[in-house]
Formats: structure tokens, C-alpha cells, sequence
């Protein structure tokens, strides 16, 4: 029996570390983006709220591995975790305009420090011993499920657009192996708020994988039929390819001076009379593509 728990306790230590190199490698996955933002002096209408929910959740599940005994390598991860999202919020409100940091910095106060200060406190002064310890992790299950939802959002998105784009086979494919090694750490520590959320990770991890798969060949949508929709766009939305002109405004679509439907540029013809028939078909090619104007931001959640 004791050769077994032994054994039990080694391979849960081997998922542990590679949970840990596999979730350190997701959340520096956004290093290309913020280098780029670096080089521009510009977020480019990128977006802050990964970051800040991400960070949300590191400091939760640290609160929890602080609580909890043996949970070493939970705190280990998400500490690097804090670390590194804190140095990403840094940076975004050092290059984004007046209104994107003014956002920021409500919802870094709002959720990091107001909410997080909150469950911190109410917990230490209405629980204590193992009672604290459940209120924690099934506080971190519950956002770690809302989370994990999320790309449910990219998941239509996909469907909608025929066009696979938006999700990374490759991000899905580690985010799936990461749910599948924490799940795996989880069973074996006999730890429910560890494994149970991962669960659900893989389910949507294996589904945005077989929505690769399905749509990887598929034409997709064309680019007046996704700007007409007037879609939220949960990813950032970059400079256009091939633009003429400056960088774009902050958090705005870069096409509206660029894009013309055929009908305008026919009518300018008509009254102009300057424009020639094979400008207007090189017009008609030069017109964005669906993955020239929205390309996906590598940030994501990690949960462990």
C-alpha cells in the first residue's frame, strides 16, 4: 500500500511538471503580440481583457494553493503567472490610447484588486481549517468554467465565418493537452477543483479541434458578408494588410477608407470617365479577404 502511494505521489509530481512547462509556454504565447506592440509604440486596438482575467485567475488558484497543503506546483505556475500578465497589463497601459487604459485600469482595479480583495477577505473572516479551502476551490471551478466557455463565442464565430482563422489549430491542440495533464494531476492528488474544470477544457478543446478539421478546407465567408453581420469580435482586430496610409486608429477596423463596394467604384467610372475597365477589376481583386482584416490574439487563459 505504501509502494503505491508512493507511486501514486510520483506521477502525479510528473504531470505536475509538465502542466506547469506546458501552461508556461501558453502564457508566454503572447510575447510576439506585446514585441510588436513595443516596436510600434501602438496596442493597435488589441485588447486588455485576456490579460486582466487571466491574471484574476492566477491570483485565485494562488489563494488556493496557499490554503491547500501539497500544492506546491499550483503555486509554482501561477505565481510565474502573475508575474508575467502583471508585466503584459504594464506594458498595454504604457502604449494604449487615453480610453483603452482608462478601461484597463477599471477593470484591473475592479476585478484584480476590488473582487479578488473581496473573496480574500470574506473568506478568511466567515471560513476557516477545510471549510476555507472548499469556498476557494469551488469559487476558482466556477470561473475557471466561465472561462473555459468563452470560446464558445470563437466556436460560432467559426461556423459563421466558414473560416478557421480565428482558432489556431495549434492553441487548441496545447490548450487540450494542458486540460488533459492538469486533469490528470488532479485525479491523482484526488483533487476535484483541479480536475473537474479541465473536463470541460478538453470537451471544448476536442471541439474546436474537429471544427479545424471540418472547415480547414471550406472557402471561407467573404469580407463585406463578416463586416455587414457587425459581429463582436472576441479576438483583436489587426492592420490591414497592403494598407496605404498610417497605421489605423486605435480599436477601429482600418478598411473604411480602403473598401469600396463595386457599385461605388462603377459609378465613379461613370462620372469621372478616367478609370478604365482593368483598374476596376484590379480594384475588385485588391479587396480584403476575410484574413486580412481579422486575425486572432494569442492571448489566452490558462487553467490549472
Amino acid at each position: 500500500m505504501a509502494f503505491l502511494n508512493m507511486e501514486q505521489h510520483t506521477w502525479a509530481f510528473t504531470f505536475g511538471i509538465l502542466g506547469n512547462i506546458i501552461s508556461l509556454l501558453v502564457f508566454l504565447s503572447p510575447i510576439p503580440t506585446f514585441y510588436r506592440v513595443y516596436r510600434k509604440k501602438s496596442t493597435e486596438g488589441f485588447q486588455s481583457t485576456p490579460y486582466v482575467v487571466t491574471l484574476f485567475s492566477c491570483m485565485l488558484w494562488m489563494y488556493y494553493a496557499f490554503l491547500k497543503s501539497g500544492a506546491e506546483l499550483l503555486l509554482t505556475i501561477n505565481g510565474v503567472g502573475v508575474g508575467i500578465e502583471t508585466l503584459y497589463i504594464a506594458m498595454y497601459l504604457v502604449y494604449a490610447p487615453k480610453s483603452a487604459r482608462l478601461l484597463t485600469a477599471k477593470l484591473f482595479l475592479g476585478l484584480d484588486v476590488g473582487l479578488f480583495g473581496l473573496i480574500a477577505l470574506v473568506t478568511m473572516l466567515v471560513s476557516k481549517g477545510t471549510l476555507r479551502v472548499q469556498v476557494v476551490g469551488w469559487i476558482c471551478v466556477a470561473v475557471a468554467l466561465g472561462v473555459f466557455a468563452a470560446p464558445l463565442s470563437i466556436i460560432r464565430l467559426v461556423i459563421r465565418t466558414k473560416s478557421v482563422e480565428f482558432m489556431p489549430f495549434s492553441l487548441s491542440f496545447f490548450l487540450v493537452l494542458s486540460a488533459v495533464i492538469w486533469f490528470a494531476y488532479g485525479a491523482l492528488k484526488k483533487d476535484v477543483f483541479v480536475a473537474l474544470p479541465n473536463v470541460l477544457g478538453f470537451v471544448f478543446g476536442v471541439a474546436q479541434m474537429a471544427l479545424y478539421m471540418a472547415y480547414r478546407n471550406k472557402n471561407p465567408a467573404t469580407t463585406d458578408t463578416v463586416l455587414h453581420q457587425e459581429m463582436k469580435l472576441p479576438e483583436n482586430v489587426k492592420e490591414l494588410a497592403g494598407t496605404k496610409g498610417g497605421a489605423p486608429s486605435e480599436g477601429r477596423v482600418s478598411c473604411a477608407a480602403e473598401v469600396h463596394p463595386i457599385d461605388v467604384l462603377s459609378t465613379a467610372v461613370d462620372e469621372q470617365g478616367e478609370a478604365t475597365d482593368e483598374e476596376v477589376i484590379r480594384d475588385d481583386h485588391n479587396m480584403l479577404r476575410t484574413e486580412q482584416v481579422i486575425k486572432p490574439d494569442m492571448a489566452t487563459v490558462v487553467q490549472v
